[in-house]
């Protein structure tokens, strides 16, 4: 196609995050439940002289824009494989937090991914695209695939989940970002003297995604990278008291933070818990967002 090719890809949180002890390649296993969110970032793929990244929109101060960004190395990976040069325009519209755990470095990569696939008719496979996901980074797989899924591996394994219903969602962003090898890092210490189980996936949380019942999910939710990312910003813990102060079911840090997740029951539980914590002075934004959402998807 003769483009330009425009892509959206949603944020994901992890409404459960179990990690196992760090593997001999550094690596952890985890089982990992992603729930895509309706907040989205686009990729648009546009023929060009050479590689090029270009962004608009929330913090895009923060991001790369040269060959380091995953959306270059996801271009520069199809094109691999394919032999051909990975000459393209990336545009990246940032709507999800960066550098927040919801994956939106991942969600540009997956996005870039399929943009570029698709510019370039390349014809590859659900399996190829994932593979090269994989390579990509743990969350880059989900990214594409979306909806609900169990990831086993370093998250890269994916098992689509069933889902019953609608849930409702507000983010806190903190102001700066947190290193996920950091946080990792602070896992590791945190966990030296102890033995860390297997990490395995709640059947009871799995039953209450596949039912629907936000109740339910709101008694599973848990995030084994939180004890380690609540270390490095302590002051994240007065912003997840002020979430359940204002009537969240639940609260708990998403993926490797230092975004805050708050699950509610309905749109209007949503708004109230945004206001109380926008008003609590404990997080630089507040976004609202139902789920599950669709993977990266071609507009």
């Amino acid at each position: 196609m003769s483009g330009p090719i425009t892509v959206r890809v949603p944020a994901k949180v992890n409404v459960q995050l179990a990690v196992g002890a760090a593997r001999p390649d550094g690596f952890h296993d985890l089982a990992n439940v992603f729930l895509a969110v309706g907040l989205h970032d686009t990729v648009t793929a546009t023929p060009a002289d050479a590689l090029r990244i270009t962004a608009e929109g929330h913090d895009v101060d923060r991001i790369p824009l040269d060959r380091t960004n995953l959306a270059a190395r996801a271009a520069e990976l199809l094109a691999a494989r394919h032999g051909i040069a990975p000459d393209v325009h990336l545009h990246i519209t940032k709507d999800i937090p960066v550098a927040g755990g919801m994956a939106g470095g991942s969600a540009d990569a997956a996005g870039a991914l399929l943009a570029c696939d698709t510019l370039w008719s390349t014809g590859s496979s659900r399996e190829e695209l994932l593979d090269i996901c994989a390579e990509l980074g743990s969350d880059v797989p989900f990214s594409l695939v979306g909806g609900a899924a169990l990831g086993r591996g370093r998250g890269e394994l994916l098992t689509p989940l069933a889902v019953g219903g609608t849930f409702h969602w507000v983010f806190a962003v903190a102001d700066g970002g947190l290193s996920t090898p950091a946080v990792y890092g602070e896992f590791d210490r945190l966990t030296a003297d102890t033995r860390v189980p297997e990490p395995e996936a709640a059947p009871e949380l799995l039953a209450a995604l596949r039912d629907g019942d936000a109740t339910a999910l709101a008694a599973t939710l848990a995030n084994d990278l939180q004890p380690a990312a609540l270390s490095l910003r302590p002051e994240l813990t007065e912003t997840l008291k002020a979430g359940r102060d204002a009537g969240a079911l639940a609260a708990l840090v998403s993926g490797s933070g230092p975004t805050t997740a708050y699950l509610v029951e309905d749109a209007r539980a949503a708004e109230k818990v945004a206001q109380a914590l926008l008003a609590s002075g404990t997080c630089r934004a507040v976004r609202v967002a139902d789920s599950p959402a669709q993977g990266s998807t071609v507009l």
